[in-house]
């Protein structure tokens, strides 16, 4: 009985061992592809790196660029001499910057 409960128990742990084998490999797979995808995946810019709009959500460039282009749409439509309606817009498109400043204000 005792040589039985031996064999059954070393056939036990050759299971276990292969279990614990299979599962290491299976770890040992899955950290090699996080580490690949981790080399290649971009990462996200630092908020403050002197590109276009620093300061500026997504939410208030989408803001400025939909009033922008409503005042275009005024202009265009509204005034009917094409020289006053070009000066205009040229206008519109020279002050916006000053009137970004004034409304949105700057952060600290």
């Amino acid at each position: 009985m005792s040589k039985e409960r031996a064999r059954r128990r070393a056939a036990r742990e050759a299971e276990a061992e292969r279990q614990r084998a299979k599962r290491a490999r299976l770890v040992a797979r899955r950290e090699r592809r996080r580490a690949l995808v981790g080399r290649l995946t971009p990462r996200l810019p630092r908020r403050r790196t002197g590109r276009l709009f620093p300061r500026r959500s997504a939410g208030e460039r989408a803001g400025i660029t939909v009033l922008t282009l409503a005042l275009l749409a005024v202009v265009w439509l509204l005034v009917d001499d094409p020289a006053l309606r070009l000066l205009l817009i040229v206008l519109g498109l020279l002050g916006l910057p000053a009137l970004v400043v004034i409304a949105l204000g700057r952060r600290t």
